[in-house]
């Protein structure tokens, strides 16, 4: 008799059915120039770009963060150095929830899990003799967005670097953070009006940088299954659409600047299903729900990340097999850049061994496997194609929900979502079907439930060093102490008085940097205008 465990499920990781052999009854439904079309070409299933990356490989982007912005920028050089040419930067807890370093609720956490940036100091610091106009940097950063690409542009124009030459993304995905990542720092409404105010400014005065990564990746380690993470990012985006046609800027004017982010679990066929997938509702509901008119307002980019949740304390070696699997499939499904958790993130911030090694599988993936070859390798499979229909109906059903919820917007749907606990309650619904999975066996991960190994794997784990906490507070101080108070003060009532006036915070945010007033002073001014945000808490 067979072992059970050796039996293929009949179902994929997020509960999609999945039959034993297909045939071209199973898309028989389907017409190629109507749902997959060249690639290149509407509506996009098949990739953005007609040659792929027979013309540009996906961006290696391995994302980077921990103690002070010197120390990150030295891991900065590390991973040029190894192959990356993209970089990624990953804040520290009070710098995510807007609170600097001296704060009594940052104490312990300060540079612990990302970077630490208190002040337009830290932000030099960190890109120390890195060419802005040459390396493409992402900021993985949401509700004090603005305060740290306010920061960046600072920077930048300190250094003569002109605005336009600037290539990048800034997260600025405020609505995940509330059924995400949760380090929010102001309500849903506040947080969203802030995150138009860079779409706007930079739509008018930074031309080539993405404005928001609309993330996915969040959304799935907190416990969705592919569907709801293809749903509830497609939802985040169209919200981000309609606050900017509100505003009153043309849909492709700022379309073409709205880039993705999603997370890539085991199941390979179903992540490739769901990035196809994406492509498509994203191209149809530009063209017909926004009546844009660009190509490039309907051609979703993504980048992706391997996800952390899917890493094992238990025998982490296997993690390296996970990455892999996780990146083949990413590349497989059209990803334009790519990150590959470090095998031992289970235990704390990637060692640099670690990165290396993800770097390197990155590498083997593109000159070696010959997965880089021709475009949509997988397209027209007869399973591939009918779980991308499946897929895609799935997320169709929670957001016409959401749609719903909205009376016909998706905007004011995603709100009171948010508001009424739908969206966490979902996830909260799968994550734990999802253990209850694991627990009873009938979800095999190597080496946790089954085929436990008795040797204990040894590492040389990353090491933190808690001197860096008091060094930045340190360089806090002495930032405050040789600053102009009048400067300080007088910007500061000038971002209060716009925000009081409805006014894009953009221009007030500069000036507040400039001044070198602290990520903080600026957080506390707008909380003073928005209220406090408590989380209601779902269970």
């Amino acid at each position: 008799m067979a072992d059970q465990s050796e039996v293929q499920p009949n179902r994929s990781l997020s509960g999609l059915e999945v039959k034993p052999v297909y045939t071209p009854a199973d898309i028989a439904g389907n017409d190629f120039a109507r749902d997959l079309g060249q690639p290149g070409e509407f509506p996009f299933t098949r990739g953005p770009y007609p040659n792929m990356y027979q013309g540009r490989l996906w961006t290696r982007r391995q994302i980077a963060g921990f103690g002070t912005a010197q120390a990150t920028n030295e891991r900065y050089r590390f991973l040029l150095e190894h192959g990356q040419n993209g970089i990624s930067t990953d804040f520290d807890h009070p710098t995510l929830t807007g609170y600097d370093s001296d704060h009594e609720l940052a104490e312990g956490e300060v540079g612990r899990l990302g970077v630490a940036i208190d002040s337009v100091r830290d932000i030099d610091d960190l890109f120390l003799d890195i060419p802005l106009d040459k390396v493409s940097v992402s900021l993985t950063i949401n509700h004090p967005a603005i305060v740290l690409m306010g920061m960046f542009l600072s920077v930048a124009q300190k250094r003569g670097v002109d605005w336009g030459a600037l290539r990048g993304t800034v997260q600025n995905d405020s609505l995940k953070e509330f059924h995400g990542q949760k380090t929010f720092a102001l309500g849903p409404g506040p947080s969203l009006k802030l995150t138009t105010d860079i779409v706007e400014f930079c739509t008018n005065h930074v031309p080539n940088w993405y404005t928001i990564s609309i993330s996915g990746y969040h959304i799935r380690e907190s416990g969705s299954d592919a569907v709801q993470e293809l749903a509830f990012t497609i939802a985040q985006g169209m919200a981000y659409v309609e606050s900017a046609l509100e505003r009153g800027l043309p849909v492709d004017s700022f379309a073409p600047r709205l880039s993705f982010f999603f997370g890539c679990h085991n199941d390979v066929f179903e992540e490739v299903a769901k990035y196809r997938a994406a492509r498509r509702m994203w191209a149809r509901i530009m063209k017909h729900r926004y009546q844009a008119q660009q190509p490039e307002s309907m051609r979703l980019r993504f980048h992706t990340q391997t996800l952390g949740s899917t890493l094992m304390r238990q025998d982490p070696q296997n993690n390296i097999a996970r990455g892999t699997l996780q990146a083949l499939a990413a590349v497989l499904g059209g990803t334009q850049s790519l990150h590959v958790s470090g095998f031992d993130e289970a235990f704390d911030i990637p060692s640099e061994e670690a990165m290396r090694m993800s770097l390197a599988t990155q590498l083997i993936l593109a000159h070696e496997s010959g997965v880089a070859g021709t475009v949509d390798p997988l397209g027209g499979s007869y399973f591939v194609e009918s779980l991308t229909d499946n897929m895609e109906e799935g997320a169709w059903v929670y957001i016409n929900k959401i749609k719903e919820m909205g009376n016909g917007s998706l905007k004011d749907g995603m709100l009171q979502a948010i508001d009424t606990g739908y969206i966490e309650m979902e996830i909260a619904r799968s994550a734990y079907e999802y253990q209850l999975r694991i627990e009873s066996g009938a979800q095999v991960v190597v080496g946790l439930n089954q085929y436990r190994s008795e040797n204990q794997q040894k590492l040389e784990l990353f090491q933190f060093d808690p001197e860096e906490e008091e060094w930045q507070k340190g360089r806090l101080a002495e930032t405050k102490g040789g600053r102009s108070a009048a400067d300080v003060k007088s910007a500061l009532a000038s971002l209060k008085q716009s925000a009081h006036d409805d006014k894009n915070l953009m221009p007030p945010v500069l000036e507040a940097v400039t001044a070198l007033a602290t990520e903080g002073e600026i957080l506390d001014t707008l909380r003073e205008v928005y209220g406090e945000y408590v989380d209601p808490g779902v269970f």
